[in-house]
């Protein structure tokens, strides 16, 4: 069974994979998953009618389930678990949330005109926590030697935070954060992310109007 997923185009490149992390999460899932998959590009700048017949809040990811698209990453994830629980990429509880104050933290960040506003600081504390988090457990992923859903949800926006404030801000990941930079290498070095990332010349370019809004 071939699934169908409609994910975001590359900014000025319609037939080019896009930048959204969250559709990347759903790629990573299903690439660590092995479920074959057939990708329908989106151009969220012009989009088509078919596109919003099955998403009419014009939204990506949308995966097709049972003959319903069904949205939102979580949710996608979710059912994903349910109907191909091998192997399983079930997080345990305790850590689902680590990492998860990352990603709003850097969205400020990197849209921040003005350097006193506590956002660079209100980065580095939540690095530092996914760090210490790291160190403790031992990793390389978050719940340990194995790698799961929270990983797959954290490693596309560590991607876009490593593009995004490298560019932008000429702002890089504390070399003192070992475990932080390890965990960068050994996620974003997984075949399936290799597969999945979108190149980087998009990620700027997805991210460039945000920026200079």
């Amino acid at each position: 069974m071939t699934l169908e997923i409609c994910v975001k185009a590359a900014a000025g490149a319609p037939e080019i994979l896009g930048d959204c992390p969250f559709c990347h999460r759903v790629l990573l899932t299903l690439e660590e998953k092995k479920i074959p998959y057939k990708l329908h590009l989106v151009n969220l700048s012009d989009k088509p009618q078919w596109f919003l017949d099955i998403s009419p809040e014009g939204k990506v990811p949308v995966v097709k389930f049972d003959d319903k698209w069904v949205p939102d990453s979580d949710v996608i994830v979710g059912i994903l678990e349910e109907k191909f629980p091998e192997p399983s990429l079930i997080t345990p509880p305790e850590f689902v949330s680590v990492g998860s104050k990352i990603f709003p933290t850097f969205v400020k960040f990197v849209k921040s005109k003005d350097s006193n506003d506590g956002s660079e600081q209100a980065l580095l504390e939540e690095l530092k926590a996914l760090n210490e988090h790291l160190e403790k457990i031992g990793g390389p992923f978050i719940a340990g030697e194995k790698i799961t859903a929270v990983d797959l949800s954290l490693a596309p926006k560590l991607y876009h935070l490593k593009i995004a404030l490298g560019y932008f801000k000429k702002w890089s990941v504390p070399e003192s954060l070992t475990h932080v930079h390890n965990y960068i290498k050994v996620t974003f070095g997984r075949e399936a992310f290799e597969k999945t990332k979108s190149a980087e010349q998009y990620v700027i370019a997805g991210w460039e109007p945000k920026v200079n809004a």
